[in-house]
């Protein structure tokens, strides 16, 4: 399919980024332990500024699509798909970015494959090559995923025989699927619910957080909002029960989706179903498909008690911020009140996302979809703990059903901010490496600039003899 001028420059710039990306991961990216560089070797120095390099440029190429898409002659979804196809081409490649978490998934369906209780044991339990790969902080923790995720990840773990970059590739094809879904789904998502399926799609597929963190990090989210999308679709469709089953597949990798019924059932009462009718299909409908799951995938429930694993002590969400500075000042003054602190926050947070939830759903009940991506939000930023990767559960389905415009640049803008918030080996940050990281940033700037003065330059009139 022929592009247009703009349409190709924007694909030529973002597969740019995505393949300094994709290079530069090779030797600062979340690598298998016995690959790792010392973060001051100079290959890994040069591969951190290529990374954000990259960032920038990518990040700068959506930009300018998004400038299109808001045009006059906006491109359409198919072609959307294929600069998608196009961008995330050389991260298929590329090692893990931005995360170590592919490694506990591996290790952790390796433990369901070899029948061990990968809720109430770590990865330490399993020993060997997987479980050396994943970080200390969750060797000795529970997987927080649910039957549906688990098993999948058993049956890689089967078809690879455990062997790690088999197993990558397996999880990263994984996560592909999920994100197909999510761009399937998008469209007739923003149909539905009066909005531009292009628009749609820039923001909820083609955004970084997309490409960083479900392509190249081959995070389970992909899975969990493919589902939770093709389960909205079908709900738009008047299939209650496929939309319940869906759905609630959708929370069986990661619980958030479970919101997602709510929707389900709004929608069916929009279609002048009776409440109690539609209670009892939904309700039905996702008991049968947890008892079934959880039976095929033999992992049992305790999925259910593991949804409270702990949090990382560098985790920087609202209420964990606020937990340890409130300890801190605690500390200082010398209070047998310190320890408190941090869950008295998250608790605190819980409450704030069942009001903001209850008030949501109030004011937004004629729109579901758009009530589910603000509520998914919402769980994200007071919950106990956050990662970038989290806004994509509210930002997918608030890019198909937005109301304005502003709501979609103030969306595009929190995406674009915390594209930039994680390093690519998936670690802490040092100043050291943040000079580094900013250093590559300003680098594609530089070039951006003097790119765009080029190109604005006036022909200079060849002279003949």
């Amino acid at each position: 399919m022929a592009l247009p001028v703009d349409l190709r420059r924007c694909q030529v710039l973002g597969l740019a980024g995505t393949s300094c990306l994709a290079l530069g991961g090779e030797t600062a990216g979340a690598l298998p332990a016995r690959e790792l560089l010392a973060p001051s070797s100079p290959q890994a120095v040069l591969g951190l500024v290529g990374v954000y390099f990259g960032l920038v440029l990518l990040t700068a190429a959506w930009v300018l699509l998004g400038r299109l898409v808001r045009g006059g002659d906006p491109p359409t979804p198919r072609a959307l798909l294929l600069v998608l196809a196009v961008w995330a081409a050389p991260l298929l490649i590329a090692p893990p970015l931005f995360s170590r978490d592919v490694y506990s998934y591996l290790a952790q369906g390796a433990m369901v494959d070899a029948r061990m209780d990968v809720y109430a044991h770590g990865p330490a339990r399993l020993g060997g090559p997987l479980a050396e790969e994943v970080a200390p902080l969750w060797q000795h923790t529970g997987a927080p995923y649910g039957p549906v995720f688990l098993a999948v990840a058993a049956a890689l773990s089967a078809l690879t025989r455990g062997e790690l970059p088999a197993g990558l590739i397996g999880m990263r094809c994984v996560a592909l699927c999920g994100v197909a879904l999510m761009a399937a789904a998008l469209p007739r998502l923003a149909r539905h619910s009066g909005a531009d399926p292009a628009a749609a799609l820039w923001l909820g597929a083609l955004n970084p957080l997309v490409l960083l963190h479900l392509v190249a990090g081959a995070h389970n989210d992909a899975i969990m909002l493919g589902l939770l999308g093709v389960g909205l679709v079908a709900a738009l469709g008047r299939r209650p029960v496929l939309a319940a089953v869906l759905v609630t597949l959708a929370a069986l990798v990661k619980a958030p989706a479970a919101l997602g019924l709510a929707a389900v059932l709004v929608l069916q009462l929009r279609s002048g179903r009776r409440p109690v009718a539609a209670v009892l299909t939904t309700a039905a409908a996702s008991a049968a498909t947890t008892v079934t799951a959880t039976a095929v995938a033999g992992t049992g429930y305790g999925w259910i008690a593991a949804l409270d694993t702990p949090v990382s002590p560098q985790n920087w969400a609202l209420t964990s911020l606020l937990g340890r500075a409130t300890r801190a000042l605690l500390e200082t003054l010398g209070s047998d009140l310190a320890p408190l602190a941090v869950p008295v926050w998250h608790a605190l947070g819980l409450v704030v996302t069942a009001v903001a939830l209850a008030v949501i759903w109030w004011r937004l009940r004629p729109r579901p979809v758009y009530a589910l991506g603000l509520s998914l939000a919402a769980v994200a930023a007071f919950g106990p703990a956050i990662r970038p990767w989290y806004a994509l559960w509210g930002l997918f389905l608030i890019a198909a059903a937005a109301p304005s415009t502003s709501v979609r640049h103030r969306t595009a803008a929190v995406a674009g901010v915390l594209a930039l918030a994680v390093l690519p080996d998936g670690g802490p940050a040092d100043p050291g490496r943040l000079v580094l990281a900013v250093c590559g940033g300003a680098l594609a700037v530089v070039v951006l600039w003097q790119a765009r003065l080029a190109a604005s330059a006036p022909a200079v009139p060849v002279r003949t003899a």
